[in-house]
């Protein structure tokens, strides 16, 4: 088994239902507390009390589900986009120190066109 066949960290299996923090946000305050009904965690004591936007990241907590949503970026290899970034970061801020305006345009326009490449690559992998 590889890392790619194993399950997303964000899924987690309670009561023969799995749950992701995109179903949880989904959920009504209602749902919600009946969800955080069946955890024991020191997170959600006091859920019948709770708003949405404390109970949200205190079911997620006693799920051990993070609370933020993963996007998948399809049909491009979003790590190695993301270090040829981070190179031109580096070559960026040589440009700042060394005061060049042509090598600095460049590398911020080389930056922000992998940014907006990653970008829809991830809008494309929602529809």
């Amino acid at each position: 088994m590889t890392d790619r066949d194993a399950r997303p960290t964000n899924i987690v299996e309670s009561e023969d239902m799995a749950h992701t923090y995109e179903e949880l946000s989904k959920m009504t305050v209602a749902q919600l507390r009946e969800v955080a009904k069946g955890i024991d965690h020191e997170a959600v004591r006091g859920y019948s009390t709770m708003h949405k936007e404390h109970l949200l990241p205190a079911v997620c907590e006693g799920l051990g589900i993070e609370t933020h949503a993963h996007h998948e970026a399809v049909g491009i290899n979003k790590s190695r986009i993301k270090k040829q970034i981070r190179e031109l970061k580096a070559e960026r801020d040589k440009a700042l120190e060394a005061h060049d305006p042509v090598k600095l345009k460049q590398t911020r326009r080389e930056i922000r066109a992998l940014k907006r490449k990653i970008r829809k690559a991830i809008l494309a992998g929602t529809h």
